[in-house]
């Protein structure tokens, strides 16, 4: 009786509505009850979306968005329908707890807690709007809600490598899809952006999954995976090469340094790395070697910045200008700013932040990066595992490289670089735990089943 109803209920709906929308319905249900058997499942589905997803525009906006307006993508609708069963699931197993408790809680709460304070003062005096302030506040809660979805749902150090697989078959994909816009001329770009696309955002999410697989690369000891990963690699440079982005090649250098400090013969990887940093110019395109020139080759014109001898282009002088303005119109609202959003466009993290969330505000973001780098090194020196040292090693780079890239983009904002980074950042967190076999409870198989077993210890 139970199936005739259910056969009577599809019919009826199928003849009352269309089929989009039908299928949609059906994703999203189909979608939640994976997530509510097993969140890891959805998890593995949001990470290949990260980058291999479509935006839509739905909304214009203005101010700091730079009239780009609200747009929408598939991992945001996935991250919603994920997120909500994630949360379900840990209202009907009440043992299991909704956040858990990592050393990066404290700071991620005070830097929320600052920007919705700032926004909120900046929309009562009128400096921020409304719509765009609170939607861009969401999007910052959005990156945190992967941490703690992740370092949640962690249980043993092979979830660790199934969650890091997808990242790297992702940006695999990623990167021949930008492998094949090469030959048409212009910028790479992520897949599926909108025109015009954001080549810095392409190369910053390349600099930092590349650092991770490097990490790993160098830490591995099967030889398989060297070759695999090797070749992952290979396939990164060109796309990162025709990016064309300044940024990212600035935070090259810095991270790859890093990494080499970081091995477990770090002069040996120093030499090599200057070296190949060396001979590199001899190999380098020259659409790459004219974008790096350009910065002190461009003909004279109107807006130049002159640096001694060297007049740098307007691009950079365009940016070093919306720096100085920003921090002299900081001091009218020097502890907590404009609100996000509530100043003009500007092109570079920590001018931005200042600028949007004042002293406090950079105030909590520096701590949250200073927490990110004492809990990475504090579980480097306690990790033996060569994959999981080398993930570590990768991420603790990849942050260096970001942190430079971050000085001409504003690159702890940006969805397709933050949603991987804080993906591996809840890795990071929590490999300790998966390390430790409290009394059989890593063999549990089940996140209900754990919580059980918890609560009757």
């Amino acid at each position: 009786m139970a199936f005739v109803a259910a056969a009577a209920l599809a019919g009826m709906v199928a003849a009352n509505f269309r089929p989009t929308p039908l299928m949609g319905a059906a994703g999203t249900v189909t979608l939640f009850a994976v997530s509510f058997i097993n969140i890891r499942w959805g998890i593995y589905i949001l990470t290949f979306a990260m980058l291999l997803s479509p935006e839509i525009s739905v909304s214009e906006t203005g101010g700091a968005s730079l009239d780009r307006g609200v747009t929408l993508r598939l991992d945001d609708f996935l991250l919603l329908i994920i997120g909500l069963s994630w949360f379900a699931k840990a209202a009907y197993f009440k043992d299991l707890g909704l956040f858990r408790r990592t050393p990066l809680n404290r700071p991620i709460f005070a830097y929320v807690a600052v920007c919705v304070i700032a926004t909120s003062l900046g929309i009562l005096a009128g400096r921020a709007s409304p719509k765009t302030g609170y939607l861009f506040v969401l999007k910052y809660i959005q990156y945190f809600i992967v941490y703690f979805m992740v370092a949640n749902n962690l249980e043993t150090q092979e979830d660790s490598r199934r969650f890091l697989i997808c990242l790297l078959v992702t940006c695999l994909l990623a990167s021949l899809a930008g492998i094949a816009q090469i030959p048409g001329g212009g910028r790479v770009s992520a897949p599926f952006e909108g025109a015009p696309g954001e080549p810095n955002t392409f190369g910053g999410y390349l600099l930092f999954v590349g650092m991770v697989a490097g990490g790993v690369f160098m830490a591995s000891g099967s030889f398989s995976a060297r070759v695999w990963l090797g070749g992952l690699l290979a396939v990164m440079i060109p796309p990162f090469l025709y990016t064309q982005s300044r940024s990212s090649y600035l935070a090259f250098l810095p991270a790859l340094l890093t990494l080499g400090l970081l091995g477990r013969k770090p002069v040996i990887a120093l030499m090599l790395i200057l070296v190949i940093m060396g001979v590199s110019p001899l190999f380098l395109p020259d659409v790459v070697k004219e974008r790096i020139a350009f910065t002190f080759s461009q003909p004279e014109e109107r807006g130049q910045i002159r640096v001694g001898d060297f007049r740098v282009d307007t691009s950079t002088s365009a940016r070093l200008e919306s720096w100085m303005s920003a921090i002299r119109d900081w001091a009218r609202h020097p502890l907590l700013g404009y609100g996000v959003t509530g100043y003009k466009f500007l092109d570079a993290q920590f001018p931005r932040v200042l600028v949007e969330t004042g002293l406090l505000g950079l105030s909590a973001f520096l701590y949250l990066i200073y927490a990110i780098f004492r809990l990475a090194l504090k579980n480097l020196r306690a990790e033996s595992t060569p994959w999981m040292r080398g993930m570590i090693q990768g991420f603790i780079a990849g942050l260096v490289g970001l942190l430079f890239h971050s000085i001409g983009t504003n690159t702890f904002i940006i969805v397709r670089i933050m949603e991987p980074f804080w993906l591996v950042a809840g890795m990071v967190a929590v490999l300790p735990e998966t390390r430790r076999d409290v009394s059989g409870v890593s063999n549990v198989s089940s996140l209900q089943n754990r919580a059980l077993y918890l609560k009757n210890q």
